[in-house]
């Protein structure tokens, strides 16, 4: 998975992580059992178990994951005029980013988040996207793609996202593997952007959640209307679940064999979702492969989905067998959620291969 250059754009961050004991922090958790939070005492000091500062942001995670996989990685991101911007940098050249692509904001600061880990381990998260909702077209247009073999455009922040289907229209002119993961934001305000440049894509990587929000707009881009799937046990119990039961669109639940094929139809080449613990899916159109998580004790899941959907990207990218390719995602993610950070996790390749070589990730197909 070596002797490729790289470049991911989109947010660049630092992130403080607070990991709090469960017992300094309650829990409220709705009766559907679908919604929880974390409830702390107003005007009460709380002893952190410890409190930690990481660079973090989409495009940086997913850098980090595609050098350690031996990539040659340029990030384009802003940056504000500040130290967080210089922690950023250094930490950069640690990792062995290009330097070269980040840019600068005169009138916003560098981006951050704070993180507060209970119970679970699955953070609840305050952020402050600062330079990373400043992001311009021109800037973006500036950018010689062709110098690229794989251009990742990981979720953009609030105006930024304007530069979405420029980057990949540029990505794709240029020849280069073109990776697209628009977050929730992007699918609910913009998503005429996405689906008109879907020929342009090779990889789409969303969520049940981003999937459901996407799928009105294709009806219409598309012109057509899926059959809601039938009642439970209509289909074939052994299918994975969203193959079975669909995805939930208001009183409905649509099917994924359909959303995959209707998005083939738009000229996309791959289509991924993730689907947390119950795996992820991977379509060209004519079948769908699932791959299952690899279990571990997990500490926390931020990062998760950067680290799958840029091995993923890179694999798919270098030639690498789908089925493989995604057990090898869902292995890096399983590496990251050991750790509360988006980072450390991360693995070089035969550090993936090391662990998939004893299974337990089975791959299954099910035609279209």
């Amino acid at each position: 998975m070596t002797g490729i250059r790289a470049l991911t754009i989109g947010s660049a961050m630092m992130d403080i992580i607070t990991i709090v004991a469960d017992r300094d922090v309650e829990r409220v958790t709705f009766l559907n059992a679908t919604r929880s939070f974390l409830l702390v005492e107003p005007g009460r000091k709380i002893e952190a178990e410890s409190i930690t500062i990481h660079m973090g942001g989409g495009a940086v995670n997913v850098a980090v994951a595609l050098r350690r996989l031996g990539a040659e990685v340029d990030v384009l991101a802003k940056l504000g005029e500040d130290i967080n911007a210089e922690r950023i940098r250094r930490q950069f050249r640690v990792e062995g980013l290009g330097l070269e692509r980040l840019l600068a904001s005169p009138d916003q600061p560098t981006g951050s988040a704070v993180m507060i880990a209970a119970h679970d381990r699955d953070a609840a998260i305050y952020t402050q996207r600062g330079a990373n909702t400043d992001l311009r077209p021109h800037e973006v247009e500036a950018i010689d793609m062709g110098a690229y073999d794989l251009v990742y455009v990981s979720p953009l922040s609030k105006s930024s996202a304007e530069c979405f289907p420029i980057a990949v229209r540029g990505a794709r002119a240029a020849g280069a593997f073109t990776v697209a993961t628009p977050g929730i934001r992007q699918i609910a305000t913009r998503s005429p952007e996405i689906l008109g440049v879907l020929d342009g894509l090779d990889l789409l990587v969303i969520n049940a959640t981003e999937a459901a929000a996407l799928i009105p707009s294709l009806m219409a881009h598309c012109g057509q209307c899926p059959v809601p799937v039938g009642p439970p046990g209509s289909r074939d119990a052994a299918m994975p679940r969203l193959l079975r039961d669909g995805l939930k669109v208001a009183d409905e639940a649509m099917p994924l064999d359909w959303l995959a094929a209707a998005l083939a139809g738009c000229g996309l080449t791959w289509f991924a979702l993730t689907d947390g613990l119950d795996g992820a899916y991977l379509s060209d159109g004519r079948e769908i492969l699932h791959c299952p998580v690899l279990k571990v004790a997990a500490v926390g899941t931020a990062g998760a989905g950067d680290a799958f959907c840029s091995t993923l990207a890179q694999g798919l990218a270098t030639g690498i067998a789908p089925q493989h390719a995604m057990q090898l995602a869902a292995a890096n993610a399983a590496s990251v959620v050991g750790f509360a950070d988006t980072q450390t996790g991360l693995l070089p390749a035969e550090g993936l291969e090391a662990m998939i070589a004893g299974g337990g990730l089975p791959v299954t197909r099910w035609r279209l």
